[in-house]
């Protein structure tokens, strides 16, 4: 069943018309039409199921049927901090982090980062990325968007982690010690931090230990930093979280 993001208040025997990015998405890509069962959700926690009630032009709406509450959101609380990556790599990490059950993003601008973006661009970038969490939660249930905070440069950031002394802190290094089955299962939230397509710069990986990030091996393979924060988020599901 189509499912859609719509920011906007849902509740069941309201009929609402939907955002025009919706509305074109829905009748003009999916060719969907009058009658046919939609499900909207908002962010709260909840979906909506219903149908089109009209759709005219580029404009659609949806008359709200029932309110349901599945049980989608991993009960592992890993945030991801990862360090830009070009084009749609980025795309790519964020998406798939999202269906692994990620419960917050926030983009770093690092020493080896190889984009750079103005404030404008910045601004237009976060915006685009959070569109992508949002149609990675039409596509894999989700009914919680996960947040992607604003672009940060990575040591104002790290000089801000002092309030999360309960929090476990992990650093994705190839030449760690410790894996995964290392650790026993956190009682906590988790920060995982994953770097660009450089890689850490050497001051920075200090700069992390010194916060209290501990270094966390995947193997014996290096990973690209598209795969690096997947491959941790999908072990951490297996090993910790709700893949089982």
């Amino acid at each position: 069943m189509p499912r859609f993001h719509c920011d906007l208040p849902l509740a069941p025997g309201h009929v609402v018309a939907l955002p025009d990015a919706v509305a074109r998405h829905a009748v003009g890509v999916l060719r969907l039409r009058a009658g046919e069962a939609v499900i909207l959700f908002n962010g709260d926690g909840a979906e909506y199921h219903g149908v089109l009630e009209s759709v005219g032009g580029k404009g659609a709406t949806a008359r709200l049927l029932e309110r349901r509450e599945p049980a989608r959101e991993s009960p592992l609380q890993v945030r991801l901090a990862q360090g830009i990556s070009s084009g749609e790599r980025m795309d790519y990490t964020l998406q798939k982090a999202v269906e692994l059950g990620v419960a917050a993003i926030q983009p770093l601008t690092m020493r080896r980062t190889v984009v750079r973006l103005s404030e404008e661009k910045a601004i237009k970038r976060r915006a685009h990325w959070q569109g992508v969490v949002h149609a990675a939660c039409e596509q894999c249930g989700r009914n919680v968007p996960p947040a992607v905070a604003e672009i940060r440069e990575f040591v104002a950031w790290q000089r801000g982690l002092g309030g999360e002394d309960g929090t476990l802190k992990l650093l994705l290094d190839p030449e760690a010690e410790l894996g995964l089955h290392d650790l026993p299962p956190p009682t906590s939230p988790v920060l995982l931090l994953a770097g660009p397509e450089g890689g850490f710069d050497p001051s920075e990986h200090k700069l992390a230990r010194a916060a209290g990030f501990r270094g966390l091996r995947l193997g014996p393979r290096v990973l690209r930093t598209e795969t690096a924060a997947l491959a941790a988020l999908a072990a951490m599901q297996a090993v910790w979280g709700d893949f089982r």
